[in-house]
């Protein structure tokens, strides 16, 4: 077994523990069996254990999220890209996921922001700076289609927020109607362009 083939199942497995059972839900020894990996080889490549384990876990899932939101943008027609059609496949891509999993596998960012504590300060900022990503990233592709800088920050906001409310919703549910009016609303929003001119 290489130790960088066991590096990537552990952080896999981490990701998969938190989008099922949470952090706290999740045991160490059920997450190297997971990984198929020995503790020593964990503790090689994450000296700070679980909680290292789960920071790196956070970084992986926000990388997957942009670059399946970067595909989005890319897949969008029209030389101006306008957003509006590729956030909402990006959010409907995320119900798949979630509708596919029988409602078993949310968001890992929402299931360990929500259990977290004041004393997890590196799991609390690997995730702000994960929410501080995706917010940038899709108020980047706002600007570019005509948002005002402040518009764009105000509503990449208002759609992350959504999202993961509304996975959260429908997991708890467990049909896709929550997704789907969260969906539905951020598509007004989006055409309505309340927040296009917002400078404030």
């Amino acid at each position: 077994m290489k130790t960088t083939d066991a590096r990537t199942r552990l952080v896999g497995a981490m990701v998969d523990a938190l989008q099922r059972r949470g952090l706290h839900g999740s045991g160490l020894t059920e997450l190297l069996a997971a990984a198929g990996a020995p503790k020593g080889v964990m503790y090689h490549h994450f000296p700070g254990g679980k909680t290292e384990l789960a920071v790196t876990a956070i970084g992986a899932t926000v990388a997957r999220l942009c670059h399946s939101l970067d595909q989005a943008l890319d897949a969008a027609p029209g030389d101006a890209k306008d957003p509006g059609a590729a956030l909402m496949a990006w959010v409907g891509g995320a119900q798949q996921k979630l509708d596919a999993s029988n409602y078993e596998r949310g968001c890992p960012l929402a299931t360990i922001a929500l259990e977290t504590t004041a004393a997890d300060t590196a799991i609390r900022a690997a995730l702000a700076d994960g929410f501080a990503t995706l917010r940038a990233r899709i108020a980047a592709a706002l600007v570019r289609a005509g948002y005002a800088e402040a518009g764009a920050r105000a509503m990449a906001a208002l759609l992350v927020a959504a999202y993961e409310g509304g996975l959260l919703q429908a997991r708890v549910a467990g049909n896709p109607e929550p997704m789907s009016l969260v969906r539905d609303a951020l598509l007004c929003v989006l055409n309505s362009g309340a927040l296009k001119g917002a400078t404030k």
